[in-house]
């Protein structure tokens, strides 16, 4: 099992709160990758813009750099950590100001070619 190609990709800097783009990743770890697609395609959530290019990205390092059929393709490992807050200031009454923390992540997404006996296939 530790033998299975793994392709990574990893997007920093990326602009939201990383609990927020965990409840998406959440949903998707474990799926195929056509299956994720077309899950992130309607979720109502904006991380899913991003969310999708890094596993394009993940798509395409399997394909061109390891020689991996895409179908073939299952979300191994999904996360995301925090980043670095932006501060801002908004000014509020008789003086006062009011600090905002603008929340970024890094999206990490791993991608190996499923196999029969996989443990979260059978778990479906």
């Amino acid at each position: 099992m530790t033998d299975s190609p793994l392709a990574q990709a990893h997007g920093r800097y990326i602009r939201g709160s990383a609990s927020k783009v965990r409840r998406v990743l959440d949903q998707i770890r474990g799926r195929s990758y056509r299956d994720a697609l077309i899950m992130l395609e309607f979720m109502p959530y904006r991380s899913t813009g991003p969310i999708t290019k890094v596993l394009r990205s993940a798509v395409a390092n399997a394909e061109n750099n390891l020689g991996l059929d895409p179908s073939s393709l299952f979300i191994k490992t999904a996360s995301a950590d925090m980043g670095p807050s932006m501060k801002r200031y908004r000014p509020r009454a008789q003086g006062r100001a009011f600090a905002i923390k603008k929340q970024t992540c890094h999206i990490s997404i791993a991608v190996a070619p499923s196999t029969g006996s996989s443990s979260t296939e059978a778990s479906d």
